[in-house]
């Protein structure tokens, strides 16, 4: 059956539909109209494309300073076993680079004698070995786990460094130090935040990623963020008894115990050197007030001078007796 066919038919149920029905179907479709409308976001900022200045600049062909950041070392005499770096030793990893690097060729991510020593003694003071906790994360998407180590050196600084798997044995793909704030794990990078020296109240934040052409961790991302001044530690709370400090007096004792110059309360006073004892059971005799003198009436005054009944009173009393 062809369309035009069929439209008749749909007219003819149309007009089965009593008014009141058909309006109560419309009212929902009307309603539903308004929710789906698309709103305006406002207006658009212009794009602006990048400008190049200094064109005329020449191309560089002296290569500039190697900081180091793709060099990768292969860590001798470990073996990887076949459940992967979580078999591996972190301490006696640490202990075969320090042992390769014994004339200082590992560059500025060398380890100071001090820490070196330290971490020779592992096995015997192990509360003061410097390698710390390690972590394991798949760096490089390749579905096995890297290991991530770090070891406390010199100028409160961290040394963070990683390794992969590698024909049996460890690679070192990355390799870092700074005085560090936090270390953080985002997906597969590692995301260091370090002091800043020179501008207070910011830090280094840096992302290390993988790299599958360099075969390395790279810096990818690298910037200097503001952070916020942290508060001060709320004052401990004194222990359950001890006085508090507006209980004590200004020469440091508390005020509820008695010293050699403040008796407490109920103490006898203390007598003055030669005087004699109180008999026992006598209470001393109550000090005597003195004497109060009559209060004087305030002279009576006027503005000049005093009052005529105060003048008539003083000329009699300065005549005396008649």
């Amino acid at each position: 059956m062809t369309p035009h066919r069929r439209r008749p038919a749909v007219r003819r149920a149309a007009r089965l539909v009593p008014p009141v029905a058909a309006a109560a179907l419309l009212l929902p479709l009307a309603a539903c109209g308004d929710a789906g409308e698309l709103r305006g976001a406002g207006a658009t900022p212009t794009a602006v494309g990048p400008v190049r200045l200094w064109p005329e600049l020449p191309p560089v062909t002296a290569p500039p300073l190697d900081y180091g950041e793709s060099d990768t070392r292969r860590v001798p005499g470990v073996r990887v076993p076949e459940g992967g770096v979580r078999d591996v030793d972190p301490v006696a990893v640490v202990r075969a680079e320090l042992a390769a690097d014994a004339e200082g060729q590992g560059g500025a991510d060398g380890v100071d004698e001090r820490t070196a020593r330290a971490v020779r003694r592992c096995g015997t003071a192990p509360e003061a070995c410097p390698v710390l906790r390690p972590y394991y994360r798949d760096l490089t998407g390749d579905g096995r786990e890297e290991l991530i180590l770090a070891v406390r050196v010199a100028d409160q600084q961290v040394a963070v460094r990683c390794y992969l798997a590698e024909g049996g044995g460890l690679r070192r793909v990355m390799s870092t130090v700074e005085q560090l704030v936090s270390v953080e794990l985002a997906g597969r990078d590692l995301i260091l935040r370090a002091v800043s020296a020179g501008i207070p109240g910011y830090e280094y934040r840096t992302a290390w990623s993988w790299d599958a052409r360099q075969g390395t961790m790279l810096p990818a991302r690298d910037e200097i963020v503001r952070v916020k001044p942290t508060p001060p530690p709320p004052a401990p709370l004194p222990p359950a008894g001890a006085p508090s400090a507006d209980r004590t007096a200004a020469d440091g004792t508390p005020a509820d115990q008695p010293s050699a110059d403040r008796p407490s309360v109920g103490d006898p006073p203390a007598r003055e050197p030669g005087a004699e004892p109180e008999a026992a059971g006598t209470a001393p005799a109550p000090e005597r007030e003195p004497e109060r003198e009559p209060e004087r009436e305030p002279e009576a005054r006027t503005a000049y001078g005093p009052a005529p009944q105060a003048r008539t009173a003083a000329r009699a009393a300065a005549a005396g007796p008649r």
